[in-house]
């Protein structure tokens, strides 16, 4: 569908897709796929163009024949590396006839593999003497029909059940109890495809913000700019200051605690940290063991911490690479307050025939860069 340096591979089938044939990658118009950070589900939305003896309408009777099993991998190659932007399940289709031009527009979309897991309960089934982070490899195993590797960050300080004490047991879907789980610990839970196709990575530990930054997003650099817009807000209004309360076990009495924002996996990426005066006192946090408080308050923090928000687009020809959410990337040529690295929350993948472009949502926790210099 792309010419030059970008190639689109896209496979459609139940459990094992195959590659499409030739006739319905000619009848593709665009495709749109979106991959936040957090728990926010990715998605995709794809809309092709066909007649009454296209063989789209072989596409209709499988989807119709099989359910909400129809795996969907989008995956493109720039400058000869394969990016995996999507292995998701296909949930809503819509037709729409042209009764002038003979022509049909199939709208289809769905959301990644995580969806799998919300669909049947499995309420009731015991957990002895499993901790929480055995329970959501128990839970993920379920899915290595889908390729699904879980990787399973323990958390500072296990806690494993006794059975004389209480035997943990399953509530509702593995999707809704695994983010449970990631919840009470702190943690977040997605799953991302890749490395590789047919291949997901079920993510369940810490958001981290750490790690090797991608190509710089260059502004304002003349022949070296690579976005098409960039736009920046400073808001510390958002900036909470969340308070956990644990209790003391031979007084019964809370004890209120502030958490700061600032921790191994999410440091400083801005040198003058939003100041907020705004107390978010968690005290469901009073039944929960210290370090299961402390842990969702560690990710409270985390969320409300970015006061600094960078919204823009660029071309993925002229970027070089694919852009990807939940990691680090540069910006260069945008002042002395907004230069340096960033998280990026938030990408939407925008393809059409000979163009790919990306939307993308920036965050960082304060002002200022904290590193002399990004990678180029």
């Amino acid at each position: 569908m792309l010419k030059g340096k970008i190639q689109l591979s896209l496979m459609i089938g139940p459990l094992v897709p195959l590659p499409v044939p030739k006739e319905i990658m000619d009848a593709l118009n665009d495709i749109e796929v979106t991959s936040a950070s957090g728990e926010e589900a990715s998605g995709f939305q794809m809309s092709f163009t066909f007649s009454s003896k296209s063989a789209l309408n072989t596409l209709l009777l499988l989807i119709g024949q099989t359910g909400p099993f129809i795996r969907v991998i989008i995956a493109v190659t720039v400058g000869g590396t394969e990016h995996v932007l999507m292995d998701g399940l296909i949930d809503h289709q819509q037709v729409t006839p042209n009764v002038q031009t003979g022509q049909s527009v199939l709208h289809v979309s769905g959301s990644d593999l995580s969806s799998a897991m919300d669909l049947i309960e499995f309420t009731g089934l015991p957990y002895p003497c499993m901790p929480a982070e055995a329970r959501v490899a128990l839970a993920v195993a379920k899915y290595a029909m889908f390729g699904m590797i879980p990787v399973v960050i323990p958390s500072l300080f296990m806690d494993i059940p006794i059975p004389t004490d209480r035997i943990p047991v399953h509530q509702g879907t593995d999707l809704a109890y695994i983010r449970q789980l990631a919840g009470d610990a702190g943690y977040i839970f997605y799953v991302e495809p890749g490395p590789v196709m047919g291949t997901n990575m079920a993510y369940w530990g810490p958001e981290i913000k750490v790690g090797v930054p991608q190509k710089a997003l260059n502004v304002n650099m003349d022949s070296f700019t690579n976005v098409e817009d960039l736009n920046f807000t400073y808001n510390a209004a958002t900036k909470t200051i969340p308070v956990v309360f644990i209790q003391n076990q031979q007084t019964r009495a809370p004890i209120p605690i502030p958490i700061p924002d600032i921790t191994p996996l999410n440091p400083p990426l801005g040198a003058i940290p939003g100041l907020s005066v705004q107390l978010k006192m968690m005290k469901d946090t009073v039944n929960l063991s210290p370090m299961a408080a402390i842990g969702r308050g560690l990710a409270e923090a985390s969320r409300s911490a970015d006061v600094v928000t960078g919204n823009g687009s660029l071309d993925v020809v002229r970027y070089g690479t694919v852009l990807k959410s939940r990691a680090l990337v540069g910006v260069r040529g945008a002042g002395i307050a907004y230069d340096g690295l960033y998280f990026v929350k938030k990408v939407t993948h925008k393809i059409k025939r000979g163009q790919y472009k990306q939307e993308f949502t920036l965050s960082r926790n304060g002002l200022v860069s904290t590193v002399p210099a990004v990678p180029a």
